[in-house]
């Protein structure tokens, strides 16, 4: 459509739609000022004096389609969580304490009662079994007060556990297995000038070829192109990814930390990239990378077995589905694992692609914190809009992708078992083939369905939530210059105050106010904490201590 150059006269109807919308403006001023634009109610209710207050709270989204703001604050997040861990030189976690004398004697308890149990099934006594396992749960809940992590032992009732063969494949090359140490950083190495340093490295991993594509990352020859195996292999990516992080400790020897993203490719397959905390020699990561592999071990899922039109129908008598046809009951989960032979193939086999990439990074290299950006970049979106589709071929290359994967079984309660002639695990009625709500369905995941950010349980000895304390505790230590503390070092929101009770108030309630009206409480009370946080560092810095990071976002890098 062609646009007239010519405005249009003032009081007209095309001049009103030119003018921009109030709300749109009030949204353009929330995002410059980094408000989350779609704010939550809340009413703090002091106990002591009875005075309440309604706040605007962030959404807390992850996704810049929903919310720019809290989408990027969460990707800053994770970006300090990143730098954090990746160039340790201590161990970030302690050694466990040493068990006190209580939880011995608790255990030793546990112990009899587990004895006891055993006689009692044994004499298949089902009363005496009820009142072991009550007293055993009062035990475990007397441990855990204790600060006990885990369970003594873990709950079987019975179920056997269901194996497989642990015999590596005979297509997979070996791989060296070294006992485990504890220790989870790197190597230190020594230059010519007697400079110590102890570098990290930057990891790249994909997955295999399914067609030849082309620099767009469409097929150059659709039909010939493998979506059944792009889909199976991106469900599944997850499992591989495991087992890489596994093997890999078991071939260097130590405890490898890792923070991991996951970023489709331009083909829409996965695509891992991994801040690896130490250095491993590329012809050992390659070799890793080479010989992992997740073998899916359901029933054959290949060819369909009922049609759109001819589906399993529910029987509420049996709690179960039957064939439209012959009313014969449908193999239950189980069973259907039952049926596969010892000698018979796995569902499907995932590995890696051959291309492995592994760069060496320094601490004070200048490209540390350009690589956390690179890492993160893609956070705040979801997976299909990674990379936009502007040409018809990329649109129906993603049309045929989630095409494939509305039918591909996600997991054991995925309702397109039904479809290959299997109950799915725990059965309901109202199931359909291709209506699964699995997130590895959704056309925003591409096959996707686990966690977009990995990371090991090592990394920085925190958790995120601790990372987002660490944040507001610094704040609080600037605005401690000007003498502001307590609820006024919070924000003046009363935030961790024992005396103040938080309820959310939920759409529809008479005292929650318009959202129009949270965004312009949000705007303001952001402009008045700017307003303090820059006094404090003026004042921190005319007394000679000007603080190291920034203001909005404290422990970033500065590259970044």
């Amino acid at each position: 459509m062609i646009e007239s150059s010519t405005p249009p006269a003032p009081g007209t109807r095309a001049a009103r739609l030119r003018q921009p919308l109030a709300r749109h403006v009030l949204e353009a001023v929330a995002v410059e000022n980094g408000v989350c634009i779609r704010p939550l109610a809340m009413r703090t209710v002091d106990l002591l004096t009875g005075e309440t207050e309604t706040v605007p709270v962030p959404c807390g989204a992850t996704l810049a389609s929903k919310c720019p703001p809290c989408a990027e604050r969460a990707r800053k997040l994770r970006m300090a969580q990143c730098k954090a861990g990746w160039h340790l030189d201590d161990e970030p976690l302690p050694d466990p304490d040493p068990p006190t004398e209580d939880a011995k004697t608790l255990v030793q308890l546990r112990a009899d009662l587990e004895a006891v149990r055993t006689d009692a099934v044994t004499g298949h006594d089902v009363e005496q079994v009820g009142e072991v396992d009550d007293l055993i749960s009062q035990v475990d809940d007397a441990l855990a007060d204790l600060g006990v992590r885990g369970k003594t032992a873990p709950d079987s009732r019975g179920r056997p556990r269901r194996t497989r063969s642990t015999r590596r494949r005979q297509d997979a090359p070996d791989l060296p297995r070294l006992p485990v140490d504890r220790r989870t950083v790197g190597r230190t190495f020594t230059g010519s000038d007697g400079t110590v340093w102890r570098p990290s490295m930057f990891l790249t991993l994909t997955c295999n070829s399914y067609g030849r594509v082309n620099g767009d990352g469409t097929p150059v020859n659709p039909d010939r192109y493998d979506y059944r195996r792009a889909a199976r292999d991106a469900i599944h990516f997850p499992k591989l990814i495991d087992r890489f992080w596994q093997n890999l400790r078991r071939a260097v020897g130590y405890d490898v930390q890792y923070f991991a993203c996951l970023e489709p490719q331009r083909r829409l397959a996965p695509h891992l990239h991994a801040a690896m905390r130490g250095t491993i020699p590329r012809v050992l990561l390659r070799q890793v990378a080479a010989a992992t592999y997740h073998q899916v071990w359901w029933p054959a899922c290949d060819q369909p077995v009922y049609s759109p039109d001819r589906l399993p129908v529910w029987d509420d008598d049996t709690g179960g589905y039957r064939d439209p046809g012959s009313g014969a009951s449908l193999p239950t989960w189980e069973e259907a694992l039952d049926a596969i032979g010892e000698d018979a193939e796995p569902a499907h086999v995932v590995r890696f692609g051959v291309q492995v990439r592994a760069d060496g990074v320094t601490a004070n290299s200048r490209n540390t914190g350009r690589l956390i950006g690179y890492l993160c970049k893609y956070l705040t979106k979801s997976l299909d809009t990674c990379h936009a589709a502007t040409s018809d071929a990329q649109r129906a290359h993603v049309d045929r992708l989630a095409d494939a994967l509305r039918y591909e079984p996600c997991a054991p309660t995925c309702a397109n078992w039904l479809r290959y002639g299997v109950q799915p695990k725990n059965p309901k009625a109202g199931l359909l083939p291709g209506r699964c709500k699995g997130k590895a369905h959704r056309r925003e995941t591409l096959g996707f369905g686990g966690r977009r950010v990995l990371v090991s349980r090592k990394w920085s000895g925190k958790t995120l939530a601790d990372h987002r304390e660490d944040r507001k505790t610094w704040v609080r230590e600037q605005l401690a210059v000007l003498g502001y503390t307590g609820d006024e070092a919070r924000g003046g929101q009363g935030g961790t105050s024992d005396r103040v009770v938080w309820q959310l108030l939920r759409p529809g309630d008479p005292a929650a106010p318009r959202r129009e009206h949270l965004l312009l409480r949000a705007v303001a009370d952001r402009n008045h904490w700017r307003a303090q946080l820059d006094a404090a560092r003026a004042a921190r810095a005319a007394r000679g201590h000007p603080g190291p990071f920034s203001a909005v976002d404290p422990g970033m890098p500065r590259a970044a």
